[in-house]
């Protein structure tokens, strides 16, 4: 005896600062049935789930391990640093890593950006999350580089933040466990490439009676595959009448019409 069927589900998981709300909205006007559970988490929790099984496909910070997970890069963030509103850099549009050089630079334990050297000075200890590290800017202790999503959802309104340029960039992609990768995994990639639901790529064939219809309307001459039209009855009496010993209501010609008369 089996047990009840279970409904399908998507479950995506995606780190903060990623926003993937257009991309649930398209889903759930295509997969009304096929609900989608959303589940936010740091970026290394988050790549953790993918690995375990706990998530279908996930909106996280690239890179990732290619050897078993595969990815799809969307895009790449401006870095930004995050200060004080009465910080010197506030007055110029954008800022060098060398104009933080006399400014402690805080560097959260889960910090995105993979930094070879960080700029400026060093702080005592390094915050445990960014969060913490944006309370800190607002004490005064420092300043913090982020991309730019970051910022935003970290934001105060007595902060602010500048483009920083020569700084690394972080970039998010859509990723997901490769030897899982499902007509479901398949069906958000679409959505995220921005596919049509009648797209070609799609994984949805036409069913086989439209799709020969749609054959035999591509030939040469229509749907009829090319043959030629018969005439009309009315064309076909009109195309014999008058003809010598033809059918259809048509009279012979008198042969002796026309001949003059022999005098006696």
């Amino acid at each position: 005896m089996t047990g009840p069927e279970v409904s399908p589900s998507f479950r995506l998981v995606y780190v903060p600062g990623v926003m993937p709300d257009k991309w649930v909205r398209v889903w759930n006007e295509r997969q009304p049935d096929v609900p989608l559970t959303l589940t936010q988490a740091p970026p290394q929790p988050a790549h953790g789930m993918l690995l375990d099984g706990e998530a279908d496909a996930g909106l996280v910070r690239l890179p990732v391990d290619r050897t078993v997970l595969s990815a799809i890069p969307l895009y790449t963030e401006q870095t930004v640093v995050v200060v004080p509103k009465d910080h010197l850099v506030t007055a110029a549009d954008s800022v060098t890593v060398e104009d933080l050089a006399d400014d402690i630079v805080l560097h959260p334990l889960d910090d995105v950006l993979g930094w070879e050297t960080l700029p400026g000075r060093p702080a005592l200890e390094r915050p445990a999350t960014t969060a913490d590290a944006v309370e800190l800017v607002a004490a005064g202790i420092g300043v913090l580089v982020v991309p730019l999503s970051l910022a935003r959802l970290h934001h105060r309104k007595d902060l602010t933040h500048r483009p920083l340029d020569d700084a690394p960039a972080s970039s998010v992609g859509l990723v997901w466990p490769e030897a899982a990768t499902t007509d479901l995994v398949e069906d958000f990639i679409g959505i995220v490439r921005g596919r049509t639901v009648n797209s070609t790529r799609g994984r949805r064939p036409q069913p086989a009676q439209e799709k020969q219809t749609k054959q035999k309307k591509a030939q040469p001459g229509g749907a009829d595959g090319g043959r030629r039209r018969q005439p009309s009855a009315g064309a076909s009496g009109r195309a014999r009448r008058g003809t010598g010993g033809g059918t259809g209501g048509a009279t012979a010609k008198n042969p002796r019409r026309g001949k003059p008369r022999r005098r006696s």
